[in-house]
């Protein structure tokens, strides 16, 4: 079998500013760090092989001496495994090790994840789809579009924010990552260009490199969206589609405001771009609703649409939604055959059962969320006075900027006492924003504020050594 082989010249990109200088932890130690969060991360693709450590030694500019120290470390630990001849490849230990916290468990808390446990709207909607579950009993289950009657429910909820819609224009599938690589399958081939924000979804960036094709980035501006960049991107690099975010993008949590909405529809329909729009965040707003569905600005722009149950009620539904038109409908249906039979019957049943109570559920669910959002904010200028960011309009987490470009060392540091961060390079393009950190607010706040106080000494210190290193150079 070949392996996928990692650059050294793209795995420098992805370890970001790793070296922490001056430092008493060894040179060697901060690498393993490095590489060890690229590899929780998921950045570094399992089974993927890494450079030869003279090689790798060359890129980082360090001696190979710590390089081979860095990999015997990670070997140790089950993180690479290693033959002679055949370099070094990415693996997981069978278990991953526990590390002990200052928070009195040995279960590493992860500050990564920007979602939610279930509330006990969970349980009732299973326990009434089990109710209606006898009815369907005598059909064989298999319904690659998904139930008639939740397709309904969520046409219906098109229709109510102004986006006409038809239940056979909806496609039930397994979660909205799930319905981008079946978008991916269909519409595009190795090679082909896809557009995305800079930064985005993570797991958009691997669906559309697992799909072989390449994402352009058009780079977020201080505010709002850039549509002249995307005008010239479109012109400049013929794309086969773009991913947007517009309803409380990931990481940033901006809203795109109508005339932006407006504009990026009519340059997909003057450009017969399709646009794929993920509205996984579109229930989860704090001060106002967003504007209607990108869609309905231009009736001629060819718009996919990925909706989800997985942010607005729980990951553990796994289900989504592509809204498009009955045609391209018609030809995904097709598509999915090579990858599965369609979804759970169970799931579909309570699925439809909250979205059908959404407008009682969803307000009490929104106001937990921006009370913790206001807490996580003063805890953060409680604990971390040097970070900035912008009060996130919805969604689920701060895009903070940090003073310096300290993500990665800080994720790696943060790693040692029990605590797992989702560094800005993960939502970028070739380890880009590595001066940020996306930092959910999802975790009750007494959780949050021992988490805070364990990391504030590993910042304080990591922090402390970087102005002890620019006021050592303006000296000098």
């Amino acid at each position: 079998m070949s392996l996928r082989r990692s650059g050294s010249q793209s795995l420098v990109s992805l370890l970001g500013h790793w070296q922490e200088t001056p430092s008493r932890t060894p040179l060697w130690r901060q690498l393993a760090e490095a590489l060890r969060l690229l590899i929780l991360d998921g950045r570094l693709a399992l089974d993927s092989r890494l450079p030869g450590e003279r090689e790798l030694s060359s890129a980082l500019g360090v001696s190979r001496t710590t390089v081979a120290s860095a990999l015997a470390q990670l070997r140790d630990e089950g993180y690479v495994v290693s033959r002679h001849g055949s370099g070094s490849r990415v693996i997981l230990p069978a278990q991953l090790p526990q590390v002990p916290t200052r928070m009195n468990t040995v279960q590493a808390l992860d500050l990564s994840i920007a979602a939610l446990n279930a509330g006990p709207e969970i349980h009732q909607a299973y326990h009434h789809a089990l109710s209606l579950l006898p009815q369907h009993l005598a059909s064989t289950g298999y319904d690659q579009q998904g139930l008639p009657a939740l397709r309904e429910t969520i046409a219906q909820h098109y229709c109510a924010r102004g986006l006409p819609t038809r239940a056979d224009e909806i496609m039930i599938v397994n979660g909205a990552v799930s319905g981008l690589a079946l978008i991916l399958r269909l519409l595009t081939g190795p090679g082909d260009r896809v557009v995305v924000d800079n930064p985005t979804y993570p797991l958009a960036i691997a669906a559309i490199q697992g799909a072989s094709c390449r994402p352009v980035g058009v780079s977020l501006p201080a505010e709002g969206w850039d549509v002249d960049g995307l005008t010239a991107t479109f012109a400049q690099t013929s794309p086969r589609l773009a991913y947007l975010m517009p309803d409380f993008h990931n990481p940033t949590g901006r809203c795109m405001d109508g005339p932006t909405r407006q504009r990026i529809a009519d340059l997909s329909a003057r450009t017969r771009t399709t646009l794929v729009i993920d509205e996984t965040m579109v229930d989860l707003w704090y001060n106002a609703p967003p504007p209607p569905p990108l869609a309905a600005f231009n009736t001629d722009a060819p718009v996919i649409t990925l909706g989800s149950t997985g942010k607005s009620f729980w990951g553990g539904l796994r289900l989504g939604w592509i809204r498009a038109s009955s045609r391209t409908l018609s030809s995904l249906v097709q598509a999915r055959d090579t990858l599965d039979l369609g979804s759970p019957l169970l799931e579909q049943l309570a699925t439809g059962w909250l979205l059908e109570n959404a407008d009682r559920l969803l307000p009490q669910r929104r106001q937990m969320l921006a009370a913790r959002r206001d807490m996580c904010s003063a805890l953060m200028a409680e604990y971390f006075p040097q970070w900035r960011y912008t009060q996130p309009e919805g969604g689920l987490s701060f895009w903070v900027e940090l003073p310096d470009m300290l993500s990665t060392l800080f994720a790696a540091r943060a790693e040692s006492v029990g605590i797992h961060l989702g560094t800005g390079t993960r939502f970028g393009l070739a380890g880009a924003f590595d001066r940020w950190l996306r930092l959910p607010f999802t975790l009750n706040d007494e959780t949050l504020r021992i988490a805070f106080k364990t990391l504030q000494p590993v910042w304080n210190s990591l922090n402390g050594q970087q102005n002890n290193l620019r006021t050592r150079k303006i000296i000098y």
